[in-house]
């Protein structure tokens, strides 16, 4: 099967991350922790499969990750854990009105907050999103549809 047929896989558990509002790459990306730049070339992850991260959605329709260890959001300050969780949730919250969108820029993804960065910086050029091939570098999901992930 062609590279652009598969659509992406969880670099951890092997399976396919379906849709944006599993997506932890375009949840980072949504956040403001990827570069518009190296999206269609970032390893993707199902949110739950990163749990450092998922740890800080807090939304009753999201079943909470707990972390044990090191990383545990328990153990950290707690006022960089309620930044976090703001900052995680809003972005998590952006993935599902997403899901609803058949086309959009890319750079319209983000954050209001995220945007306004970018556009300061002079980043996320990038166009309009429709499916496209990521073995030519196209920021799509390398499959056919309505510009966000299904």
């Amino acid at each position: 099967m062609a590279k652009c047929e598969e659509g992406y896989l969880c670099e951890v558990c092997g399976e396919d991350v379906a849709d944006v509002t599993v997506s932890d790459l375009y949840l980072r990306f949504v956040i403001g922790e990827l570069d518009p730049e190296t999206l269609h070339t970032a390893p993707e992850r199902h949110i739950r499969c990163n749990p450092v991260l998922a740890q800080f959605i807090v939304d009753d329709a999201f079943e909470p990750v707990v972390v044990e260890g090191g990383f545990d959001k328990r153990l950290l300050d707690p006022a960089y854990v309620l930044k976090r969780e703001d900052l995680i949730t809003r972005g998590w919250r952006r993935l599902q009105e997403l899901a609803g969108v058949e086309e959009m820029p890319i750079t319209d993804y983000p954050l209001p907050e995220v945007r306004e960065r970018l556009r300061e910086e002079g980043s996320g050029d990038a166009g309009t999103v429709r499916r496209g091939d990521a073995e030519t570098g196209d920021v799509g999901t390398g499959r056919q549809g309505n510009g966000v992930m299904e």
